[in-house]
């Protein structure tokens, strides 16, 4: 893989779509949620005004710009609310996108989960921080990982389970992902593979990435890639990567 920094205008000439992960990607990693009784409090975190700046001039320039989440769609508009008219929302693992307030369902996973997750809200662990609300996945947040939980999953083979280091994203094998998001949006916007470049850094970016004509890895640990942006406590991946592109448009 080649540094970021060596990213040049030839290999950027037939991107038209760039496509984020969030966490560890957008805005820093961790989520902060508490769960008592039928109560949770969730921390929505903000995208920063710089990349807000580099997310306009991105549309400015004619990219378009999606943002491929786990997270849900209320979440997701509440943290990028300022960009809303020049970004596409992904969410939950490739379930749904929305765009211009429109939603389109990739995907339904009721009969999948309906009773799994009944078991799992069952699941008693000073470990488990609290169940993040979601429409087509299931998520746990969680300290460390739970044993209990692994293997109820573990007993349905339609579903598979992704550990990220504080959550477990739960949803139907094959059938939800970010790859199966980033192609329907490809079919949304009658793109192909070559104009998409896509940046991720966790474990459940590694088949969005991998279907992107450009790959960039903001977690070379994590993610294989053509490119990556070397983690910088000072400078969120997102931001370096933008910030290459945005200097050779206006070098080419």
């Amino acid at each position: 893989m080649k540094e970021i920094s060596e990213l040049k205008w030839n290999e950027l000439k037939d991107i038209k779509l760039i496509m984020f992960d969030v966490d560890g990607v957008l805005v820093r990693r961790g989520t902060k949620i508490k769960q008592e009784g039928s109560v949770t409090t969730l921390e929505t975190k903000k995208i920063d005004s710089k990349q807000i700046e580099q997310i306009k001039e991105l549309n400015k320039k004619g990219f378009l710009v999606n943002i491929n989440s786990g997270r849900g769609l209320y979440m997701l508009q509440e943290m990028f609310r300022e960009v809303l008219p020049f970004v596409s929302l992904t969410y939950e693992n490739g379930s749904a996108t929305w765009y211009k307030g429109k939603v389109e369902q990739h995907f339904n996973s009721y009969k999948y989960l309906k009773d799994i997750i009944f078991e799992l809200i069952k699941v008693k662990s000073e470990k488990i921080k609290g169940f993040e609300p979601k429409e087509f996945i299931i998520t746990i947040h969680c300290n460390q990982q739970v044993k209990e939980i692994e293997q109820i999953i573990s007993r349905y083979k339609e579903l598979y389970t992704v550990w990220n280091g504080e959550a477990y994203d739960i949803g139907v094998k094959d059938l939800q992902t970010k790859a199966l998001g980033l192609r329907r949006v490809i079919k949304m916007f009658k793109l192909k593979k070559k104009n998409v470049l896509a940046i991720g850094d966790n474990y459940n970016d590694k088949e969005m990435v991998k279907e992107a004509g450009l790959k960039i890895s903001a977690d070379k640990t994590r993610i294989e890639g053509d490119y990556y942006v070397p983690l910088d406590d000072e400078f969120l991946p997102a931001d370096l990567l933008m910030r290459q592109i945005l200097k050779e448009m206006k070098n080419c």
